[in-house]
């Protein structure tokens, strides 16, 4: 009887470890996320499933998940940091005035090589408004960029709704992948 009951209580604090252990890496460290839409493409596709990683520093290029409003998470590339002035001209992005190539792009370009995949504008021309990216914000946008509402439609990001960064395609299995930039 003795047995039976250390045996029982030994499950119970391995189920109860396993439960915490679980939630604690869900809370901080990772979580699953499912893609909606299309304004990753080509980069991601609908219904991807990826892990998004809660830890590490935020960097240019990094794709992100982050909380656009109380019922709605986004997945958008970071393309301008705290400070930086962006502007697309000729389809090209310059950061504080410096050309930067965007080859997560170029596939996307071959493939709709109509017009120009990114509209000229300057970073005061859109949603955010001033000519710098904000203290504490992040200015984002979608690989597809005729078809993502991103940083020039609802302005500048802030970094405290970002959940994390994400690298990790796991589902569908036959197109698992670790995205670089």
């Amino acid at each position: 009887m003795e047995n039976n009951r250390e045996e029982i209580l030994g499950w119970i604090k391995a189920i109860f470890i396993a439960i915490l252990i679980a939630f604690l890496t869900r809370t901080f460290l990772l979580t699953p996320i499912e893609v909606d839409g299309a304004s990753m493409n080509p980069t991601l596709q609908d219904h991807d499933r990826m892990i998004v990683t809660k830890i590490g520093e935020l960097k240019r290029f990094d794709i992100v998940v982050f909380h656009a409003n109380d019922r709605e998470d986004y997945i958008k590339r970071i393309i301008g940091l705290p400070g930086d002035h962006i502007e697309y001209k000729d389809d090209m992005l310059f950061v504080n005035g410096k050309p930067y190539e965007e080859p997560y792009l170029e596939q996307f370009k071959k493939e709709n090589p109509i017009g120009p995949l990114t509209d000229s504008f300057k970073l005061e021309d859109t949603a955010v408004g001033t000519m710098v990216v904000p203290k504490g914000h992040l200015f984002v946008m979608g690989d597809n960029r005729r078809n993502s509402k991103d940083s020039r439609h609802i302005g500048a990001i802030p970094i405290e709704n970002v959940v994390g960064t994400t690298k990790v395609v796991y589902w569908p299995l036959k197109e698992m992948k670790i995205i670089k930039e």
